[in-house]
């Protein structure tokens, strides 16, 4: 039994498919099938098996799950036993747009002072995709924005509430009831699908029957600020991106009597035995960073 055998069978359980492990891991699915027949050889049993055409596991594939990802773990933990105190490496780190743009960047440079020695890979996705990546181990961290969690299979920081917040051009209308009477004439101006605060407040809209705004879909936080300033539409979005144009005049915080969800920012690394120096020296740098912003607003 091969160590790279158990990370194919655990790969291919987190992404659902020969094909895309084979991509993943930078295999020709001929091979990626051959790592898992000699599993099946070993132990006895099939891993998968199809039903209606879908890769599903077998009662034995369920309950190798546990034992390959100890494996693993303890695997990681041996090659690193020179260095188990030392901070080097390789981190990957996966976060949404808005947290990359007003809250990454102290973090990363304090984590790059301390650790010199460890190259930072980031990574920019909407919420749901950063989850994925982490689950299937594309990253280490994954930092997301997004209402009440509780992620099987990680480990998961609270870290602060988002203020989410509705803004426009500073000539329009003060609250949000005028657009919501003109709603066909004013753009919903918001970022990619799977983006968190875009979704609750889609909901919320449909629930209350509210949606009729037109939806102009933008690729970038600093292209709705400036399509929003232009006075298109409005947008929503976490009051920590647009903070400075709300406080320089160019843009205006629009005043509701909505009752949207509260969203929260988070860390979550996945749940295993150990982990590596540089994921917890960054899991110790976030929780720093985020308990004295909080230690400031609470003075």
């Amino acid at each position: 039994m091969e160590i790279r055998h158990l990370k194919t069978f655990l790969t291919i359980v987190e992404i659902g498919s020969y094909t895309g492990t084979a991509s993943n891991l930078g295999y020709t699915q001929s091979t990626i099938t051959s790592h898992i027949q000699a599993l099946e050889h070993e132990i006895g049993g099939e891993l998968f098996t199809y039903a209606n055409r879908n890769l599903q596991l077998t009662h034995i594939g369920r309950d190798l799950i546990p034992l390959a990802e100890d494996l693993l773990s303890t695997h990681e933990q041996i090659k690193n036993m020179r260095s188990t105190h030392e901070v080097k490496g390789v981190l990957k780190v996966a976060a949404p747009e808005s947290l990359t743009i007003s809250r990454l960047g102290p973090i990363i440079r304090d984590y790059s002072l301390q650790y010199p020695n460890v190259k930072i890979i980031l990574t920019n996705g909407p919420c749901g995709q950063n989850h994925t990546d982490l689950i299937s181990g594309r990253v280490d961290v994954a930092l997301m924005v997004y209402p009440e969690i509780k992620p099987e299979k990680c480990i998961h920081y609270s870290l602060i509430e988002e203020k989410i917040v509705l803004v426009s051009n500073p000539d329009g209308p003060d609250h949000f009831d005028e657009y919501k009477k003109f709603s066909n004439n004013h753009f919903f101006i918001t970022n990619e699908e799977g983006c968190s605060y875009r979704t609750m407040f889609e909901r919320y809209l449909l629930k209350h029957e509210m949606d009729n705004f037109q939806t102009m879909e933008l690729w970038s936080i600093e292209a709705i600020k400036q399509i929003v300033m232009s006075g298109l539409g409005f947008s929503v979005l976490p009051y920590i991106t647009v903070k400075e144009e709300v406080e320089s005049g160019k843009l205006k915080i629009l005043s509701h009597s909505e009752n949207l969800d509260p969203i929260y920012s988070y860390m979550l690394i996945k749940k295993k035995k150990w982990l590596s120096p540089a994921v917890e020296a960054f899991v110790e740098v976030v929780l720093n960073s985020i308990s004295d912003k909080r230690s400031v607003l609470v003075e």
